[in-house]
């Protein structure tokens, strides 16, 4: 992986594909060391939005993946967006290139700007509360829970058995609780959504971890039953409900940064 710092060569670094044919200047938000102007380039009525950069491939650092989403957030308080991949950049210090990566793949990106228009994704994590979901399930399992109690009674020599037993079904029924609560959650919000993506949980006791596509006309709606669903689980699981966010779950852009 090549520092930051050990190019001289310039090109131009690409956040997004937005639709537009005027004039673009967000003013010095771009990634760097020195924050860089972010502009436009037009080909007919898409856009392509970058700063001037070396041909490097930047660190995933804290510091530039805030530069790079919140150059998304600003474009996206005016124009509907397809996020490109962190350190996209092309090779080439003139507008040649861009031009030629829009016209190739223009009727992609038009067409897919069509289908995000008016449209947001909202970001949802639910993670359970690991000693709290476990009383759940010594409540709602009673065989599990009568075998527990009697490990107190038990001989040392039975009670390690009885307590891999206990353990493996206590792991069982979490993992059916899990999947039963998170077929739950998608039930209520699947119908207010166009599209849902699902992504593999981390860690133990997630619940859920997906990416909704939301028309701007339902977000009220979603929120709301985003809300109820928080009301009615908060004592055994904690909600991360975030948006509105690029639709990176929804859009796949491979671009080809040499134009070749």
């Amino acid at each position: 992986m090549k520092h930051e710092m050990e190019t001289n060569t310039h090109g131009k670094y690409i956040y997004g594909i937005i639709r537009n044919n005027g004039s673009l200047d967000l003013g010095a938000i771009g990634i760097g060391e020195e924050p860089k102007k972010v502009y436009g380039v037009n080909f007919r009525d898409i856009c392509a939005v970058v700063s001037n950069s070396p041909v490097i491939e930047y660190q995933p650092s804290k510091s530039n993946l805030l530069t790079h989403e919140k150059v998304l957030e600003e474009i996206m308080k005016q124009y509907t967006v397809l996020p490109v991949q962190f350190s996209t950049i092309s090779p080439e210090h003139e507008s040649h290139n861009i031009l030629k990566i829009l016209e190739e793949n223009y009727e992609q990106y038009s067409l897919l700007l069509d289908k995000m228009e008016d449209k947001k994704e909202m970001g949802l994590k639910i993670v359970a509360y690991e000693n709290e979901f476990i009383q759940y399930i010594l409540q709602k399992y009673k065989k599990i829970k009568r075998m527990r109690d009697q490990l107190a009674e038990s001989s040392e020599e039975k009670i390690q058995a009885q307590r891999i037993e206990v353990g493996r079904m206590v792991t069982e029924a979490v993992q059916k609780e899990i999947e039963n609560y998170k077929n739950y959650i998608l039930n209520k919000l699947n119908p207010l959504a166009e599209e849902v993506k699902v992504n593999n949980p981390f860690g133990e006791m997630m619940i859920l971890n997906a990416a909704f596509l939301i028309k701007n006309t339902h977000e009220p709606e979603f929120d709301k039953a985003v809300n109820e669903l928080y009301e009615e689980l908060a004592q055994l699981m904690k909600f991360k409900y975030v948006g509105t966010i690029p639709p990176y779950n929804f859009v796949n852009i491979n671009i080809n940064k040499k134009g070749d």
